[in-house]
């Protein structure tokens, strides 16, 4: 019985040798030195750089097209996203996922198309641009 007795007082004792410890706050606060500010990982661009341009076939009427000629071309964008002076329009039917991005291609021009990316809508894989073209052109 003796033996049960303390069996049973052993989970007692351990919870109250293991408790969460406590700290009481000081009435003063504790002296740090200050922290100096650090440079931010990314420094911004500054002044104007031109996007590289791709040249492909099967990219006629693309590369080079501002946005409105672009919707004349494939219809109201899916997507239409603004990153600083950068636009990504992403146009989409059965066929594909079309991702065409504008950038100015001279200090103070409009955005025209520099560079597409395409893939099929089912499982993001890689297509080839210019099909993917022709197919969002005849829908």
């Amino acid at each position: 019985m003796r033996s049960l007795i303390a069996l049973a007082l052993i989970p007692l004792v351990a919870a109250c040798a293991s408790g969460p410890s406590y700290t009481v706050p000081s009435s003063r606060p504790a002296a740090t030195a200050p922290v100096p500010p650090q440079e931010p990982a990314i420094q911004p661009q500054t002044g104007f750089r031109a996007p590289r341009i791709m040249d492909a076939p099967g990219l006629d009427g693309v590369i080079g097209t501002d946005a409105s000629g672009l919707v004349r071309q494939f219809g109201t964008p899916r997507l239409d996203v603004w990153e600083g002076d950068a636009r990504k329009l992403q146009f989409s039917g059965n066929a594909c996922v079309l991702d065409i991005f504008l950038y100015p291609t001279a200090p103070g021009r409009g955005e025209t198309a520099t560079w597409v990316e395409a893939r099929r809508g089912t499982d993001g894989r890689d297509v080839d641009r210019a099909a993917c073209v022709a197919a969002l052109r005849r829908r």
